[in-house]
């Protein structure tokens, strides 16, 4: 069996009310509910949450809530593992244990249902983990760091001089959704160090914190929505 689990606190800082508030036209979560339903690959499609309201709204666009998140793992520092894991034993206790959890977080506008299955299938290979990373648009090693006087240093002196086209590429997490082994999800496993991973392109791969990412984020989908035009 296999489990969706969306984790959607009420406390965004940054974003108020960001996993509720409309996203061209609907609810930010519901992009990652609409997905996760239309992939076909789980039993249930789970949100993870301490907040009334965004319980009652995944509910009307077809997840289930069987149960609240406690307190304790709502704050600005719980990490993710421990929210899932905290999942994944509730909803065994009300309905059997799945074998494989995929951990979807609420601001996704850009999931696609072919990037789960393509980690899925590292995580049928045996993987602990499979989630989606994206290459740096820049080299890493050639970061620089910068002053308040506005005076820079690099980070890696001894790259200062490299070609970049000699530098190994480096990547980043998408920061979308973590397929796990339940046994992964329980001995709370570094996603990072036990994982496997597919690359997506940079372009879509939107991390949505403040308001200027949800207006990026906003202006990219609507010339995607129209099918490119202006890009």
């Amino acid at each position: 069996m296999r489990l969706a689990i969306i984790p959607a606190r009420g406390g965004s800082k940054r974003i108020p009310r960001k996993n509720v508030r409309p996203f061209a036209g609907k609810p930010m979560i519901g992009y990652a509910i609409a997905t996760a339903l239309a992939s076909g690959l789980f039993r249930d499609v789970v949100v993870s949450t301490d907040d009334d309201e965004i319980a009652a709204v995944a509910r009307e666009l077809g997840a289930s809530v069987p149960f609240k998140r406690p307190d304790q793992l709502a704050d600005d520092h719980t990490p993710t593992v421990p929210v899932i894991a905290h999942a994944l034993e509730a909803y065994a206790a009300l309905a059997g244990a799945p074998d494989e959890v995929c951990c979807i977080y609420p601001g996704v506008p850009f999931l696609e249902v072919e990037d789960l299955r393509q980690a899925l299938a590292l995580l049928e290979r045996g993987a602990d983990y499979a989630f989606p990373v994206a290459q740096f648009m820049s080299p890493v090693q050639r970061a620089l760091s910068r002053g308040p006087d506005g005076s820079t240093r690099p980070f890696f002196p001894e790259y200062a001089a490299t070609r970049t086209q000699d530098l190994e590429p480096a990547y980043h997490d998408a920061g979308q959704f973590y397929w796990g082994q339940r046994s992964a999800w329980l001995a709370r496993l570094n996603i990072h160090l036990h994982g496997r991973t597919i690359v997506l392109p940079a372009w879509r791969v939107v991390d949505i914190d403040t308001p200027e990412d949800w207006e990026r984020a906003e202006r990219l989908h609507a010339v995607l929505k129209n099918g490119g035009a202006g890009a």
